[in-house]
């Protein structure tokens, strides 16, 4: 398999804090990879992860997800010029992915970090790729422009720890509203080489993790209506494949 490749075994949290108070955590784990050097996996492994160019960014650019993040970046006058790409995100897993929140960290051909393209899908099969330029402590700020959850306006503005993982991983979004903070996530964990066994011992620790993660955030969703949450309407327009 592809040394460059890690796991981080997650514990994730969402936390509301109104119109109700809710919150729920779950483990799982996500896989962080080189575009330019996907893991190899043996063959009786693949069907439990694999990462396809379809499933991110912008279908312009290409069959490869580099080539669909170049695209993304060159749209914002971005050059990597063959600069190194790593993403965080959850692989196929019998072909299913859902990926709630998947980042990528776009370095120049000097290392440099030029910006992190942050991509959220929805349960509704949407998504939205914001392309964020981080301090030196791997924070940003970007308006909200993308409909995520049923309970939440298409309105405020995100405040986000994206720094990129090394031993650990801590990844953290807050939505800020009028001077508020309605909604966090959170993902925390730590870093594993993906070795076969390290692979084999994840997927017994939390097997069908994609769907499992969508499954979860659907109950919640059911819980919020049953306690008389107000529905946000969805825009009539979807907004898939974009970024801000």
């Amino acid at each position: 398999m592809n040394g460059s490749a890690a796991l981080y075994r997650t514990r994730i949290r969402h936390v509301r804090t109104e119109p109700v108070h809710n919150a729920f955590g779950y483990r799982s784990y996500s896989w962080f990879i080189d575009l330019d050097a996907l893991p190899r996996l043996p063959w009786w492994l693949r069907p439990f992860a694999g990462f396809r160019a379809e499933d991110h960014l912008e279908p312009g650019g290409g069959r490869t997800l580099r080539g669909r993040v170049d695209a993304v970046l060159a749209a914002h006058g971005i050059d990597l010029q063959g600069g190194r790409v790593t993403a965080l995100m959850n692989a196929r897993v019998l072909g299913y992915v859902f990926n709630p929140l998947s980042l990528f960290w776009c370095h120049d051909s000097t290392g440099d970090l030029r910006c992190v393209l942050a991509e959220v899908h929805n349960t509704y099969g949407g998504r939205h790729c914001y392309l964020v330029r981080t301090d030196r402590s791997g924070c940003a700020v970007t308006d909200k422009r993308f409909y995520v959850s049923p309970f939440n306006e298409v309105d405020g503005v995100y405040a986000m720890r994206l720094a990129e993982p090394a031993e650990g991983l801590d990844i953290r979004v807050v939505l800020h509203r009028d001077g508020r903070a309605p909604f966090a996530a959170t993902m925390r964990g730590r870093r594993r080489p993906a070795t076969t066994a390290n692979v084999v011992c994840a997927l017994l620790a939390a097997p069908l993790a994609p769907l499992t993660v969508a499954a979860r955030i659907r109950v919640q969703g059911i819980r919020l209506w049953a306690r008389g949450v107000p529905i946000a309407p969805r825009p009539t327009t979807d907004q898939k494949e974009t970024a801000q």
